[in-house]
């Protein structure tokens, strides 16, 4: 960049946030929007845990990606001593006869050099006692990866962001006049316009409805329920000491992410069906949990960590209103919104943010 340009970022998710702290790293003079902050309640990046993994399947740029992000978070981790991915591995179950996934995922995993391992059935056994393998083949352990704290992280990529001179608003962009061209500037809530030499909007789930006839529905919200529940006292098995992240194919693609013994994450053992769920609005929908997905994950929880069991907790369930309800269960649960692209089908986003940012600023 010869001179400094003036560039608007909007959205301080994973992918805004990285991208606004790259550009400004890299010269340009940079204003960072967001409508309700980093990391909150109604983003795709808000909650309390993502999956990092490099296991995505066969021919996708999302293994080099998390490649590359593996070693901007171990830099960025140095530089503002925190920690953030909690390297627990990510365990892959595969199927005898569904492991296409796995199978593709091999050859881009060694191609980008992200450490995995190959292991049978008997061998996951061994390793890990407190899991049932009924119907698992063999798998796929990439060590180096975990999960990410998500909310802290894109708080603190904000926070940094701003200590290095990047200007942040919490403001809401207007979809007025957006899709003209050449884009002279935009609107925001407060009622000011921002003019820019160059916008990036990073806005997830509100990318259709800002840009209607260029993104339209090729981007649609959909409500994935997630929940995390309370293991037996004084029992660390299922602990991120003891279990890593893993994903299951059997069926449908659930997911789970042990509990946290230290840290700001210590809020039980994350289980998820990242199914599809229906549409959703990302601003005013009502995040309810669905009572049958609550049944089948625990019904899942069962069979497939049979030990847990032994739990007997109650959980609350803490609507996004001021409203407030206890119910008894056996359970510790809360929900959280997951908003997705169709082509889309994962946890572990916004553990490329990293990357992604760097790959914005290349492609610009």
């Amino acid at each position: 960049m010869k001179s400094k340009p003036h560039i608007a970022v909007i959205g301080a998710g994973a992918f805004g946030g990285w991208t606004a702290l790259h550009l400004l790293e890299r010269g340009a003079r940079v204003t960072l929007l967001d409508a309700w902050g980093p990391g909150n309640s109604r983003s795709s990046s808000g909650g309390e845990t993502r999956v990092m993994r490099g296991t995505y399947g066969p021919d996708q740029p999302y293994t080099q990606m998390a490649a590359r992000a593996l070693k901007l978070w171990q830099k960025y981790e140095r530089r503002w001593k925190r920690q953030f991915l909690h390297r627990t591995g990510v365990l892959w179950m595969a199927p005898a006869h569904d492991d296409a996934f796995e199978r593709g995922s091999v050859k881009t995993l060694r191609a980008a050099k992200i450490k995995f391992q190959e292991l049978s059935s008997p061998q996951m056994k061994k390793r890990w006692p407190q899991i049932d393998f009924e119907g698992i083949e063999w798998g796929i352990f990439e060590p180096e990866c975990g999960y990410l704290d998500a909310r802290a992280s894109c708080q603190a990529v904000v926070e940094a962001f701003t200590a290095a001179g990047g200007k942040y608003r919490q403001l809401a962009v207007l979809p007025d006049g957006l899709e003209d061209t050449p884009l002279r500037g935009i609107a925001v809530s407060d009622g000011s316009r921002l003019k820019a030499d160059r916008y990036v909007f990073a806005c997830g789930p509100w990318l259709g409805k800002l840009f209607p006839q260029a993104v339209g529905n090729l981007v649609q919200p959909t409500k994935q329920d997630i929940f995390f529940f309370g293991t037996p006292p004084g029992d660390d098995r299922f602990s991120d000491r003891h279990l890593p992240v893993w994903g299951d194919h059997r069926g449908r693609f659930r997911y789970g992410i042990p509990g946290a013994l230290t840290g700001d994450a210590r809020r039980g053992f994350k289980i998820a069906d990242d199914t599809r769920g229906p549409a959703f609005d990302p601003t005013s929908g009502e995040r309810a949990i669905d009572p049958e997905t609550l049944r089948d994950i625990r019904e899942y929880g069962d069979s497939r960590l049979p030990v847990r069991t032994n739990a007997r907790q109650s959980f609350h369930h803490r609507p996004p209103s001021n409203a407030r309800k206890r119910v008894d269960r056996r359970w510790r649960l809360r929900p959280r919104l997951q908003a997705r692209s169709r082509s889309r089908r994962d946890d572990g986003g916004i553990g490329l943010g990293p990357a992604r940012g760097r790959c914005d600023i290349s492609a610009g």
